[in-house]
């Protein structure tokens, strides 16, 4: 799991030189406790209420099962959740229409909020894809001695100009709208370490196996039959 660092007045641009002004994204991060290690639940309408941006949904909005992940695009378990159990569930279950899943920014560094504004201002239609991108390239950029640098490269691949770079990561509203919705998930669903994820409102911490969700969704989704 990926926890928060004490937090600093960085930027993630020191080093990477040009156009965007140094210290534009310093983003407070407090030093997390771990969450608790058993389940617990929270209610699905205030999961599913209305936040600063929208949630873009993969899956049916008819599916009986809902599943609200909260991740950090430099979090080494959230690539690896995305590259492993995350297929095996959009084959077995979202595919199928059993279940609707959405991914929700949890930054712990500028970085990660970099690359989460990133991916939003790609809009609603690119946005699942280009998360997968980013974190399917996340050992090229997030562990780059020069990040910034490799972030454009990696987003350029996807098709992202030089341009719409600079202005994304100048689009202040944006920043707070995706800091908002950090805050929200720290304060409101006590989310302390990503990947953390809400099932109908059950929470599950870390990198989750296929069996572990299975073993909440196959009983919703048998008790709909």
């Amino acid at each position: 799991m990926h926890r928060g660092t004490q937090a600093t007045r960085r930027s993630i641009l020191a080093g990477g030189g040009a156009a965007l002004a140094a210290g534009a994204f310093a983003l407070p991060v407090t030093l997390l406790a771990p969450g608790p290690a058993h389940a617990q639940h929270y209610s699905l309408d205030k999961l599913l209420a209305k936040n600063d941006l929208p949630d873009i949904w993969l899956g049916s909005e008819k599916a009986p099962v809902t599943i609200v992940e909260y991740a950090s695009m430099t979090c080494g378990h959230c690539a690896s959740f995305h590259a492993g159990t995350f297929k095996k569930l959009k084959t077995d279950y979202i595919d199928t229409g059993k279940v609707r899943m959405t991914v929700r920014e949890f930054p712990f560094d500028p970085l990660a909020m970099a690359a989460f504004m990133l991916a939003r201002c790609e809009g609603p239609a690119k946005r699942s894809a280009m998360i997968d991108h980013l974190f399917a390239t996340q050992r090229t950029w997030a562990f780059s001695k020069k990040p910034l640098e490799a972030l454009i490269n990696v987003t350029r691949q996807a098709g992202v100009s030089q341009e719409n770079f600079e202005k994304c990561l100048k689009d202040r509203t944006l920043y707070e709208k995706i800091t908002a919705i950090r805050n929200a998930g720290e304060q409101t669903f006590k989310v302390t370490s990503t990947p953390t994820f809400f099932v109908n409102g059950t929470r599950l911490v870390g990198d989750q196996t296929i069996e572990a969700f299975a073993k909440i969704i196959d009983p919703i989704v048998a008790s709909k039959k």
